[in-house]
């Protein structure tokens, strides 16, 4: 039997970073597992069942952006090289200075991207963006139309654009919807904080813009198993190959109402849209109501978390990003993907179940109030 590959994560203690870790771990798919972060491991939050696949001896505290770290990322013993790279680095904050991209995503990509095509690695696996598109509420294929409408999704763009052009790069690019699951601490983790702050002041939850806006969405047990079904697909692939891109997103062609129909199930709260005339008026003024919603929300939540004796920082806010409240669809038809490669999802759509399972994890860490 042929030795199972051995695999490098980038950002390996990153969300989607430590998910793989575990997936691989668990499921013993890989002969040498070794994780990359700039942070530490006590530092990152990580949930009890995470300890032991991420734990110290895989782990190398490195800034892989840096030429200089590059011998300490990827020199393995014996001279050997390294099957898989999943780059799942880079700043994965919205609203940062275009600055903050180039260099943490953009430079990021392109230090681990050259250097994966020198060492020959048979499959360097760039995690991308869904908003890269131009924004529709008609689902994006992989052919269409490229706008990027957030300061992440441009240098996105321009890394896999950039790394397309390494020669001996074998390139996959997984361009993703909002990815949630337990312990998630971005898109989706926003919509709980505050509708818990709105249960809390028996207020009604009201969204901006219309019901049917697209904010698809993708489980992160279906992103971990992608992204090695990608790798060991491509590694299949005859070389030298094209650089294969994919959108990765369930089948539930997630939108706002739906969004709000779950949290009206979950927390028992009244949700709503706000007309078009206050949408039109925010759309001038997103400033102003984004100020007004944090306003109304970051109080009560740091009380509701006084009161329930949670001391120490958590992950979870309410605080609502500009950049997440843009009325632009995320919308991506991800038929390819499955059609080429033969991958099936696990976990159809968003439902009442997956969001209650996010909360519970949360109230594990005890992260919530």
């Amino acid at each position: 039997m042929a030795e199972k590959p051995s695999v490098l994560i980038i950002g390996g203690l990153g969300y989607t970073g430590r998910n793989l870790t575990k997936y691989l771990h668990d499921n013993s798919l890989a002969s040498e597992i070794r994780i990359v972060d700039k942070h530490l491991p006590e530092l990152a939050w990580l949930a009890p069942e995470f300890k032991e696949a991420c734990s110290r001896e895989r782990f190398v505290q490195a800034d892989a952006a840096q030429e200089r770290s590059l011998p300490r990322v990827f020199d393995r013993e014996g001279d050997k090289e390294f099957d898989y790279v999943f780059n799942c680095g880079g700043e994965t904050r919205v609203s940062q200075e275009e600055k903050v991209y180039e260099l943490r995503s953009y430079g990021l990509s392109m230090t681990v991207g050259r250097e994966a095509a020198k060492r020959k690695v048979k499959c360097f696996v760039e995690l991308s963006t869904g908003m890269v598109y131009k924004p529709d509420s008609t689902p994006r294929k992989e052919t269409d139309k490229l706008k990027p409408w957030s300061n992440l999704a441009k240098w996105k763009l321009k890394a896999e654009d950039d790394l397309a052009n390494i020669e001996g790069l074998n390139l996959v690019i997984m361009r993703m919807a909002h990815v949630y699951g337990p312990y998630t601490s971005k898109f989706l983790s926003t919509a709980l904080c505050m509708a818990r702050v709105y249960a809390h002041k028996k207020k009604e939850m009201r969204w901006l813009w219309k019901e049917d806006l697209r904010t698809n969405t993708v489980h992160i047990d279906d992103v971990v198993r992608a992204l090695w079904h990608v790798a060991e697909w491509s590694a299949k692939q005859p070389s030298p190959r094209k650089p294969a891109i994919y959108n990765i997103v369930d089948h539930g062609n997630t939108s706002q109402g739906q969004t709000a129909k779950l949290m009206h199930e979950v927390f028992n709260i009244e949700t709503g849209f706000h007309g078009t005339l206050i949408s039109a008026f925010a759309r001038l003024n997103m400033d102003h109501v984004v100020d007004e919603v944090n306003d109304e929300t970051l109080d009560p939540w740091a009380e509701l978390q006084q009161a329930a004796g949670i001391c120490q920082s958590t992950p979870l806010s309410p605080f609502m990003e500009k950049e997440l409240l843009r009325d632009a669809d995320l919308s991506l038809d991800g038929s390819a993907f499955e059609t080429e490669t033969g991958f099936t999802y696990k976990h159809e759509k968003l439902t009442k179940e997956g969001v209650e399972e996010v909360v519970e994890s949360y109230k594990r860490m005890n992260w919530w109030p």
